[in-house]
């Protein structure tokens, strides 16, 4: 009776004494529970997604302890004793305020995830016993059978449905508008699983439309719960949020890396100014202090913040836009995408569909092509067209998949909902005017909703008392052929269905058979006869093949994935663009590992040219660089045997993957992934919801704001915003470039001007530290990050390496300007008739003011915003540095003030700045020279880096990788 367990992010792990390990409590493992089944309620513990609000008090602690606001407290410590006084109590106040609004906005973010998650309401549960119970969600635990209700509910928990069917609504996890239906798990001995088994799943955190066909009554639905709590699909999107995976992603792998840099700087810094000072005769004190200032100026604690504000202007221009975001960190991703994947119904294509027209087949033949199924004879194929389907009506509207809609509105039979008093899940009546002994209106008692990777559904049907019960399947043609008995399948279907295909229609089949009782989906789906094909025009998106070609302009690769036909597949590709309509195609069909024999890939030529390859690599080196293979799955993996060179060159080649499931997709964008290769993958989030989530970046096309579907949700129904999203992502990714570099260069401005100002036994004053860091280095990098993307997209990458030769030679070069720059102020000073020197008898702020100070503090000035101007980059990934208003309007207003220091100050400026007079304006007007010549010589350094002159090193470089290749 002791139970033992621990929460770790919301999920409860048991101690299982037999196995000697903790166990998390998923439907998988639900026998390992079997010895807890007495007090289940101890072990689940309560169904609520309790997301904690922390009282002010607590989340105050947990802040000041952030790594952060620990340094920050250090330094004004440090400050204070230095007599510092004004500086540190600024930073202090501002520091103060930060932790207000950090505090605030925590806590509010924490209430409105509660909100969202925190969700109670009663539900019925049926007892062992048969006796039902009205009782709040929050007592649920996995093994409660609870009734669902006809007009439905949000569902509190996870639950597989056991009898009746049920319309939910499950945009929140899919993005997906169109209701679902679920239909009862089948019999069976195998594992329960809500992946694999997600027909007969209901989600906590859905809405469920309606139920029926369940209970004694069939007015409802019964299902046995199997996840509450975090375990739940709606507690893995509160999970995700609340905690979020970790991003691989260089660029933040190296910003961490680099503060270790700067610490390298920051010690070499503490050892010269301790040498200086030593041998200055200063006190123990003083050495200590001083030396331990060089620490605070060059290690920035704000450059961490400093790099996320282009990520955040990034993010508030999608949303601007109808593109929505739940992983920032994903922004920058998005600027490094190399290849982006796209599903093709609903995503390049449109998602209605028109019927062009059906054909009945059989073993004589095909019959004629009838442009309208409401004109087809009497018959089979009328009726399947009119009851293979999950359309259901919702107060007295039919609601269902868009396919199906339009199929059953073609053939001009209607749903009702009744059928003489018996308990069926719908009604399909044939037209009132063609009502007839021979056309009489059809039940359907049980239907298998369509599976992606099954590629089929089918429905059993009824006539009036009974009579007449059959089976009927549509799917696609090869699986419903493969299902059927051969002698019924024409001999000229594959003619026929790559004909239809080439053309750009998306071809079903449709099959039947009498049954004489009520069957299992695998005993209905075998021993079919034929009845025909049914082919549906689906029109690609006028924005798809702009999309197409801005992509392929850009250089980066597009790859459709489908689990439509391959040659209908290909013809949409030619219409969007992926296909060039001079490129000869080569289709690859990959055959798996079987028992009976090995893995093969059979290439066939545009022109009919076959050739088939068992474990070689010959043939696909004979492709030429402009010839594009589609590959047909399944896809290629190690576990199909295939050496690795030829799995590398399809999938390197590959442009189109037709009869695609979703596991299928996903693995294909994993594999993608292993190639080195940033993947982007663009969905409606129906059945691409795997492939959406291991994506790189993963945009699914919906109405919500956001869902855990995908990292990113546009509102708008096509592809468009994927060429904004990596423009908004490259603006990002060099916005955060130039933020890290200018936050470094600032520390290192800062170091060099007080380490030789510590040479000469004198120091910054305190106002001209707040100055610098306040009014000029905090403003620019706030509004640094303002500029919008660049319009164009341009074939290069930004870089995402903070440690390449180019980022770190050009940082060495501009601190050496640096230290020229303010080494020739004072050098300039010191050379001047009217110089005095400094008294040597004292040391520090008790020197000021003094004309060695004044020089450095009034270059260095200069210098910060010389900086921000060089680093700033515009061409090709972001717009020019005028388009950013107020950034341009703060540089000229800091210039002037900088310029306005230095001519002429002011006495009572001068006075609070400790500032020395000079009175010599052509020493002032050679100051100014000096800065504008540090400007110049650091421009021409940037833009040499960028046009690759001042770095040779990067092409021979590459030119190796090139030639080891």
């Amino acid at each position: 009776t002791l139970l033992r367990y621990y929460l770790f992010e919301g999920l409860r792990y048991i101690w299982i004494d037999r196995k000697g390990t903790f166990y998390s409590l998923i439907p998988e493992r639900a026998a390992v529970f079997h010895d807890f089944n007495s007090f289940r309620k101890r072990v689940y513990g309560p169904n609520l997604i309790d997301v904690p609000v922390k009282p002010y008090m607590k989340l105050l602690f947990e802040e000041v302890l952030n790594p952060f606001y620990m340094f920050q407290l250090f330094s004004i410590t440090l400050w204070m004793i230095d007599h510092y006084f004004v500086y540190a109590i600024c930073i202090f106040i501002i520091s103060v305020l930060s932790i207000c609004i950090s505090l605030y906005e925590i806590r509010k973010q924490s209430i409105t995830i509660r909100n969202m998650a925190r969700f109670v309401t009663n539900v019925t549960v049926r007892r062992n016993s048969g006796a039902e119970q009205c009782v709040s969600s929050v007592d649920l635990v996995p093994g409660d059978c609870i009734i669902i209700p006809q007009d439905g509910l949000l569902l509190p928990c996870d639950a597989a449905l056991l009898d009746g069917e049920c319309l939910v609504n499950e945009s929140m996890l899919t993005g997906e508008s169109v209701p679902v239906l679920k239909t009862p798990l089948p019999a069976g001995e195998r594992t329960y699983s809500s992946e694999t088994e997600r027909r007969h799943t209901l989600f906590c955190g859905t809405q469920l439309i309606q139920a029926k066909g369940g209970g004694q009554e069939g007015s409802g639905a019964i299902a046995v719960v199997t996840s509450t709590g975090f375990f739940t699909a709606k507690g893995n999107l509160v999970s995700s949020i609340l905690y979020p995976q970790p991003t691989n992603f260089r660029f933040y792998r190296d910003s961490a890396k680099f503060l270790l840099v700067l610490s390298f700087v920051a010690m070499f810094g503490t050892i010269y100014s301790f040498v200086v000072l030593f041998t200055s005769n200063a006190t123990w004190l003083e050495l200590v202090i001083r030396s331990l200032d060089i620490v605070t100026i060059a290690v920035p604690p704000a450059l961490p913040a400093a790099i996320t504000t282009g990520t955040i202007y990034a993010q508030r221009r999608l949303k601007n836009q109808g593109v929505f975001c739940i992983s920032p960190p994903r922004i920058n991703i998005s600027g490094k995408v190399s290849v982006f994947c796209f599903d093709k119904t609903g995503t390049l294509t449109e998602d209605g569909l028109d019927v062009w027209g059906v054909m009945e087949g059989g073993p004589s033949g095909f019959s004629e092509l009838v442009p309208e199924p409401r004109l087809l004879p009497t018959g089979h194929m009328l009726s399947g067209l009119a009851c293979c389907h999950t359309v259901t009506l919702l107060r007295g509207q039919p609601l269902g998949d868009p396919l199906e809609l339009k199929m059953v509105e073609s053939t001009g039979w209607v749903l009702d909902a009744e059928f003489g008093g018996h308990r069926v899940l719908a009604v399909m009546r044939p037209p009132t005017q063609q009502l007839s002994s021979t056309r009489e209106a059809v039940a359907i008692v049980q239907r298998f909703p369509f599976s992606s990777a099954l590629q089929r559904m089918s429905v059993v049907t009824v006539a009036q008392g009974g009579r007449s019960a059959l089976a009927f399947i549509k799917g696609s043609p090869e699986m419903v052929a493969s299902l059927c008995r051969a002698e019924t399948v024409p001999a000229q279907f594959s003619s026929k269905l790559r004909n239809f295909s080439s053309e750009g229609l998306r071809v079903l089949a449709l099959a039947y058979k009498p049954l004489d009782r009520k069957h299992s989906q695998g005993e209905v789906e075998k021993d079919m006869q034929f009845l025909g094909l049914m082919m549906m025009k689906n029109l690609v998106k006028p924005e798809s093949a702009k999309v197409i070609n801005v992509l392929r302009l850009a250089n980066l690769r597009s790859v459709m994935v489908t689990g439509d036909n391959i040659l209908t597949a290909v013809n949409v590709a030619k219409s969007c663009g992926m296909v060039g309509s001079d490129e000869k195609v080569i289709f690859v069909n990959a055959t798996p590992h079987t028992a009976q024999s090995m893995p093969t890939l059979r290439f066939t030529l545009e022109d009919g040219g076959t050739t088939t390859a068992q474990s070689s690599v010959e043939v696909i080196t004979q492709v030429g660089p402009a010839q594009r293979q589609h590959c047909s799955t399944p896809l290629l993996s190690p576990s199909h045997s295939f050496p690795d060179t030829l799995s590398l060159q399809v999938l390197l080649r590959t442009t189109v993957f037709a009869r695609m499931g979703p596991d299928q997709k996903t693995q294909l964008v994993k594999e993608l992934q292993k190639l080195n290769y940033r993947v982007g993958m663009c969905g409606d989030g129906a059945n691409d919801c795997g492939a959406l989530r291991a994506a790189d970046v993963g945009v699914s096309l919906s109405e919500a704001e956001a869902s855990v579907a995908s990292p990113f949700t546009s509102k708008t129904d096509n592809i468009s915003c994927v060429p904004l999203l990596i423009r908004e992502g490259r603006c990002s990714l060099v916005t955060s470039f130039s933020l890290f570099k200018y936050m470094a260069l600032y520390s290192l401005i800062q170091l060099c001007a007080v380490l030789i100002l510590y040479t000469v036994k004198t120091t910054m004053a305190d106002l001209q530290f707040l100055v610098c860091d306040i009014f000029v280095v905090t403003v620019l990098a706030i509004v640094m990050g303002r500029g919008g993307p660049s319009k164009e997209l341009d074939p290069r990458r930004p870089s995402a390496s903070l440690l390449a030769l180019p980022v770190l030679g050009s940082l060495f070069i501009h601190t050496c300007i640096i230290i020229l720059g303010q080494l020739s102020a004072l050098f300039i000073t010191t050379s001047q008739d009217w110089y005095i020197p400094l008294n040597s008898s004292v040391y520090g702020s008790s020197n000021l003011p003094n004309m060695e100070d004044t020089s450095v503090f009034l270059l260095s000035g200069f210098q910060y915003i010389i900086m921000a101007v060089v680093v700033t980059k515009g061409y090709p990934h972001k717009k020019p540095l005028y388009y950013n208003v107020i950034f341009l309007c703060i540089l000229f207003v800091l210039f002037a003030m900088m310029t306005w220091l230095m001519v002429y100050p002011g006495s009572i400026v001068r006075q609070y700045l400790q500032l020395y007079d000079f009175s010599d304006m052509n020493f002032k007007i050679l100051l100014v020279a000096v800065a504008a010549l540090n400007f110049l010589l650091c421009f021409v350094v940037e833009v040499s880096d960028d046009m690759t002159l001042i770095f040779p090193l990067r092409t021979i470089v590459k030119d190796i990788k090139t030639y080891v290749q």
